[in-house]
């Protein structure tokens, strides 16, 4: 029995039921007879949980049009591609005292849940980027974050610490597809924080190596201007915060700011633990997106409350008719 099989015959109630029901509806929504583009938005951290096995795929079978991302999940990406085999992984996570946490960090690890990141591949990609940022800022010609990583992608010199198949990477993915990585609030991360930090020193001479978010929104609001006068576009959320926010935003810009006649978002689907609260928006339900001109009455609709590194690859193989 294949996961779409099986997924078919046991998943048929509560989350488990919606878990299909999304899958269903975004399969349908980016066939070919519907030509529908999909955004993906990534939390948390999706990169280092290994999404990318299953994400990249969906991107080379052109299930996925554009991403979304934490800059965490960006740099984490690249950090698991080239260490993969030096994470260190707890077992028992949920035991762990403060003395062992010490540990870890004194031993130079930084723990994500039951997997821990060296701070050495942090210092290695730094000094692959220290050049690159110089340049750029002295220059006073900024770019997105994602470019830089794409350069490093380029860069032959670090294929040979490669710890992984090149395929699980998505970014790796993106690139090669040719899709936009957008990426929000790039100060909030490891490589964000080394970058101000250089700045700071005075290695790197301004802050001008990376483009505004603002300009980030202009191109995401030309990409979907470009996509819905070809077809639908829909989104597909993991978790919450930045990364769902800011990409959702651009339909209510252009139709409530720009006055434009846009079409909303035509699908919608998030994964979260988080739950429905007050003023809390990551576990917002779907309808409340209505007022702020983000769905229409009519678009698919899916909350599914549960973990995202067991529901997002199951969701990805049923659309990959796994």
């Amino acid at each position: 029995m294949n996961v779409s099989d099986f997924l078919e015959t046991h998943f048929r109630h509560f989350n488990a039921r919606e878990l299909v029901a999304a899958a269903h509806s975004y399969r349908d929504f980016v066939s070919d007879a519907k030509h529908g583009r999909m955004m993906v938005t990534l939390a948390g951290a999706m990169s280092t949980g290994e999404l990318g096995i299953s994400l990249a795929e969906m991107i080379r079978q052109g299930k996925v049009h554009a991403i979304t991302c934490t800059a965490a999940n960006l740099e984490e990406d690249i950090f698991n591609l080239v260490a993969n085999g030096e994470y260190r992984i707890v077992e028992n996570w949920r035991a762990l005292s403060a003395t062992d946490e010490i540990r870890l960090r004194d031993a130079g690890f930084n723990r994500v849940t039951d997997t821990c990141i060296p701070e050495t591949v942090m210092r290695h990609i730094e000094g692959r980027l220290l050049t690159r940022w110089q340049e750029a800022a002295a220059a006073g010609t900024p770019r997105f974050p994602a470019d830089y990583m794409f350069d490093l992608l380029d860069d032959e010199e670090l294929v040979q610490h490669y710890q992984i198949p090149r395929e699980h990477s998505w970014l790796a993915a993106a690139k090669d597809m040719g899709i936009p990585v957008f990426v929000p609030g790039f100060e909030d991360s490891t490589l964000g924080n080394i970058y101000t930090a250089r700045v700071i020193e005075g290695v790197v001479p301004n802050h001008q190596a990376f483009v505004t978010g603002t300009t980030q929104m202009e191109r995401l609001a030309n990409w979907y201007q470009e996509q819905v006068s070809g077809g639908p576009v829909g989104f597909f959320q993991i978790g919450g915060g930045i990364a769902g926010d800011f990409p959702i935003c651009v339909v209510p810009m252009l139709i409530q700011d720009l006055k434009q006649d846009v079409p909303f978002w035509s699908y919608f689907c998030q994964i979260s633990d988080a739950v429905t609260s007050y003023g809390g928006y990551s576990g917002a339900v779907p309808n409340e997106k209505i007022t702020w001109y983000k769905l229409s009455e009519t678009a698919p609709k899916f909350m599914i409350q549960s973990d995202a590194s067991i529901v997002a690859p199951l969701i990805f193989a049923y659309v990959l008719g796994w």
